[in-house]
């Protein structure tokens, strides 16, 4: 198998099941695939659809906590989709010399959400715990939608604003929050990746390879999630983000 090729499963592989565990995986899938060689525009667009079959994984891994969240679901889903598709034009519509020079921003923003994730489910769910209010899954459509539109345009860290949005409305425990991202994410990427599709643009050799090892990854992620450290995870994802972030930036700085 050639070596970019190699890369980008083994990212896949990774990324999906740190989705599934701790998020933040296409901080993982999306730098591998401009280091085997794809533009930043494509490599995004195409880890994307790629990475869909990770989330479809992680979300059937976890569908005994989706148990008795029908009424969330329909409430934050129809936003989710149309966020995803809004966030998919816009990348479309954003020319590949500015979006590499956006790429780093957007990967140490990401990797900040990762850094204070924990911090911010225990400050979300401490203030709407002590809140005391009826849970209303419609107020959660608005945040969800914008968090839509992020994951459509880059992805990496969009779990954890979900996640947020979703624990500052909903009294539940953190497992099942994570269930419903889980799903969540996984239509935002698939609106995305039907308007993606469409442009033409999508590299299908590595999307074949990437979507086997996320489908892999993801259901292994799902199954062991409650057995592997996050936080463990969490800081070689960052590392790796950081890392990447820093070398765009040096490169923008030539």
């Amino acid at each position: 198998m050639d070596g970019g090729y190699a890369l980008a499963g083994a990212a896949a592989l990774i990324a999906g099941a740190a989705n599934a565990i701790a998020g933040g995986g296409s901080l993982l899938s999306f730098p591998a695939l401009v280091a085997a060689g794809l533009p930043p525009v494509i490599a995004n667009l195409t880890n994307t659809v790629a990475m869909c079959p990770g989330y479809l994984g992680a979300s059937l891994a976890q569908r005994r906590d989706l148990i008795g969240q029908g009424r969330r679901a329909w409430a934050v889903l129809p936003a989710s989709a149309a966020g995803g598709a809004g966030g998919a034009w816009l990348l479309l519509h954003t020319p590949s010399a500015a979006f590499a020079v956006v790429v780093p921003f957007l990967l140490v923003f990401a990797a900040a959400l990762l850094a204070g994730q924990d911090r911010l489910k225990r400050w979300l769910l401490g203030g709407a715990r002590r809140a005391g209010k009826r849970e209303s899954p419609w107020v959660a459509t608005a945040p969800v939608a914008a968090a839509a539109v992020y994951g459509g345009y880059f992805g990496a860290g969009m779990g954890v604003i979900v996640l947020a949005a979703l624990a500052v409305v909903f009294d539940d425990t953190l497992t099942r929050a994570n269930a419903l991202k889980q799903t969540v994410s996984l239509v935002v990427n698939l609106a995305a990746a039907v308007v993606f599709v469409a442009s033409g643009r999508v590299a299908w050799d590595y999307t074949l390879v990437m979507a086997t090892c996320a489908l892999a990854g993801g259901a292994v992620g799902g199954r062991i999630a409650s057995r592997v450290p996050p936080a463990a995870l969490r800081v070689v994802v960052i590392t790796v983000a950081l890392g990447v972030a820093m070398y765009d930036f040096v490169l923008l700085a030539r």
